[in-house]
């Protein structure tokens, strides 16, 4: 039977994957510079293994940020100037749609898919806004508002240069945190995260390191972003190029310190409110994968709850797996941030 339903569900995941426009194959490229390398002659792998473990190891530096200075809301959509210098304006200028509730106290930063447009996850929004918790969408980097010339899909910030896609998912948990910053100014005392997909990954690492986070639910969970990219079906085309010049090992080390995975200790005794909610047929997050971070949690001692779906990534989005987790995460943020 299980057999039946996982091949079931992966003809509907692979059905959905050849349904997407506009997908590039890119060339690989180390991108060094953008993570600060210098041409020096040192070799892209070792400057890659002593910049990771340093980044990793002093993560709280890696990841701090002050607030913007330039914070604006017009019609309900905040923007303010990225951390991060990319080479493209585009993409520096973040973009939030705020949905405000009566209750001036809770609100939630909400990290939607990768390529995820402007329009969706409106309902997810307008959900936790009826339950008293004012959320605001945030635009990842290289999407939607945000997207350069020529690239309408998200190709940078998951993509086949090494030094571009550490850089841009920092963006993105710096992004992140300067929102949870304007939120505080405008008295906003409980705070949470809710990501989907990538968003998942990039708010779980927000909530290791910014204190003010107390409650983050996460859809879709794995552990290594390296992982996730070798071995996905929505990242096959990144995988492609990737795979000609660097080994699965090489590549989860290289991308370690934009993975959840390594800061999990952070989160023993810190008394934040989890929740993960997982497919348990996902050819893109493989089960294997989200049981290992389950595990790790455990090891860790970091009290989580999870809700496992009979489905898999796209599926996720469908009836009636939608409402079931959208019913949970909606009703998990509302109590957790409460009090």
């Amino acid at each position: 039977m299980a057999s039946w339903i996982t091949k079931q569900v992966h003809r509907y995941e692979q059905m959905r994957f050849d349904q997407e426009p506009r997908r590039r194959t890119l060339s690989f490229v180390w991108g060094l510079e953008h993570i600060g390398g210098a041409g020096n002659g040192e070799s892209p792998r070792a400057f890659l293994d002593r910049y990771v473990g340093d980044a990793v190891a002093r993560s709280d530096d890696w990841y701090s940020v002050s607030p913007a200075h330039d914070y604006a809301v017009t019609d309900n959509v905040l923007t303010f100037t990225s951390a991060i210098a990319s080479p493209w304006p585009e993409n520096n200028r973040v973009h939030a749609q705020l949905f405000p509730a009566r209750n001036k106290r809770a609100a939630v930063v909400v990290l939607a898919q990768w390529n995820a447009r402007w329009e969706e996850q409106r309902n997810v929004c307008r959900w936790l806004q009826r339950l008293g918790v004012t959320a605001i969408k945030m635009s990842l980097p290289y999407h939607d508002r945000r997207s350069i010339p020529g690239h309408p899909r998200a190709d940078h910030l998951v993509g086949p240069n090494i030094g571009l896609t550490m850089q841009a998912a920092r963006q993105a948990v710096l992004d992140a945190r300067r929102t949870l910053r304007w939120l505080e100014g405008q008295g906003y005392e409980r705070l949470g995260v809710l990501g989907t997909s990538i968003g998942s990954a990039i708010g779980f690492i927000t909530m290791c390191h910014d204190p003010a986070v107390r409650a983050g639910a996460f859809v879709h969970a794995s552990t290594y972003f390296g992982e996730v990219v070798s071995h996905g079906m929505t990242t096959t085309n990144v995988w492609e190029p990737l795979s000609a010049e660097v080994t699965r090992e090489e590549l989860i080390r290289f991308w370690l310190p934009i993975s959840p995975f390594p800061y999990i200790p952070k989160l023993t005794g810190a008394g934040k409110k989890i929740l993960l909610i997982t497919g348990r047929y996902d050819p893109t997050f493989w089960p294997e994968f989200t049981n290992q971070l389950l595990g790790k949690l455990r090891a860790e001692r970091v009290a989580f709850e999870n809700l496992s779906l009979p489905c898999g990534h796209y599926s996720m989005g469908v009836w009636p797996f939608s409402n079931i987790a959208g019913y949970r995460f909606g009703r998990f943020l509302q109590s957790a941030l409460a009090k």
